[in-house]
């Protein structure tokens, strides 16, 4: 789940959005009343949305937006006057504000992240032919030791990263430097 920023420049308009998210199942991160408290949390973690008000008394929700770190994504609650629709990098929910309206588009915004992370995920699974080399000496290792098949010795390596919490290059290289 994405990690959550409530950012208004009323306090209490923070809290009471934060208690809206909370109740509809949303992790808050942290609540602030400035653009810089709000930077100040953001860097502090790896991603996450910033849900905030139009302006804030140091600056506005789209300098906010350009002083994010890159893992964050922004729902401004703002009336019409407020909105830049130049920009396609901040969502908008309009003034008045419908509980339902904000739940919803945040959820989506939460979905559309992790799909983001996901997919770069894998696409840094690829693996090196250094790390392949690895992994397949090790496997020739349990196949000659254990008199293992390569698929037998394949889910050993797995099992093995999955119980120790490395992946399967690092268990590889520790079956390696155990059984020689």
């Amino acid at each position: 789940m994405a990690n959550i920023i409530v950012a208004f420049s009323k306090i209490n308009d923070a809290k009471n959005i934060k208690n809206v998210l909370v109740r509809s199942g949303f992790p808050v991160a942290a609540i602030c009343s400035t653009g810089s408290q709000a930077i100040n949390y953001a860097e502090s973690l790896d991603h996450g949305v910033v849900v905030c008000g139009g302006r804030f008394p140091d600056m506005m929700a789209a300098e906010l937006k350009d002083r994010l770190p890159g893992g964050f994504d922004m729902l401004t609650v703002a009336s019409a006057a407020y909105q830049d629709n130049g920009r396609d990098d901040i969502v908008y929910v309009n003034m008045p504000l419908k509980v339902h309206d904000l739940v919803n588009t945040l959820s989506m915004m939460c979905q559309a992240q992790e799909r983001r992370r996901k997919k770069l995920k894998e696409i840094a699974r690829v693996r090196s032919e250094k790390e392949r080399n690895l992994i397949t000496n090790a496997k020739r290792i349990l196949m000659e030791r254990n008199n293992m098949t390569e698929a037998e010795a394949h889910r050993y390596i797995q099992k093995c990263s999955m119980d120790s919490g490395t992946n399967m290059v690092e268990t590889a290289q520790m079956i390696i430097s155990i059984l020689f």
